[in-house]
């Protein structure tokens, strides 16, 4: 063995079967996908990308249409020669490419961006989000019952809990009387 194992053998085989796996199935050799941590407080959602070996010149970061894009790439510095010759690579190397869905309420314009010792902190602050806004319907009906409450014609109803197609007793007997004494005079 070339190397020394300075961890357990059984961490040593999973990752010599992860790195396996990854070299076989993956779809290009050529990108590599950071690691990100995610985390949220009150005023603002902060995304932590681990980017080791690169500098924020190798890095691009857009918003658009609710959409955070970080994307870059980490060159390869390898050369080998008659001299030097690689027997283990295990640092990954290639362009990479992250997208976020950002959640409503957030500003895209204020997103700020740090690099920090391998580390891009991207701070998305967020904005109070819109509140629902009642708005006062007007139609025919409305208007028709205004009308009616000018004229009276709504407070018998109001008082009896009779629809309009219905009498009350008094009203019946108001009219019967008001017809009989219209045909007495006669």
């Amino acid at each position: 063995m070339l190397y020394g194992m300075t961890t357990s053998p059984i961490f040593g085989l999973r990752r010599e079967i992860d790195r396996l796996f990854d070299d076989t199935f993956a779809r290009d050799r050529f990108s590599w996908t950071p690691a990100v941590d995610v985390k949220e407080n009150d005023s603002e959602i902060r995304l932590d990308l681990e980017l080791p070996g690169l500098k924020p010149e190798d890095v691009e970061l857009t918003a658009e249409n609710g959409v955070l894009t970080v994307r870059g790439e980490k060159k390869s510095e390898r050369k080998e020669g008659e001299e030097d010759r690689y027997h283990v690579i295990e640092r990954t190397y290639g362009s990479f490419l992250r997208t976020f869905q950002l959640p409503q309420g957030i500003d895209e314009d204020q997103i700020k961006a740090e690099f920090d010792n391998g580390i891009l902190s991207v701070r998305i602050p967020k904005t109070a989000l819109p509140q629902p806004k009642r708005i006062q319907i007007s139609g025919a009906m409305h208007q028709k019952q205004q009308a009616a409450v000018g004229s009276g014609n709504v407070s018998n109803q109001q008082s009896t809990g009779k629809t309009s197609g219905q009498k009350s007793t008094t009203t019946y007997h108001r009219e019967r009387e008001h017809d009989t004494m219209a045909a007495h005079s006669r």
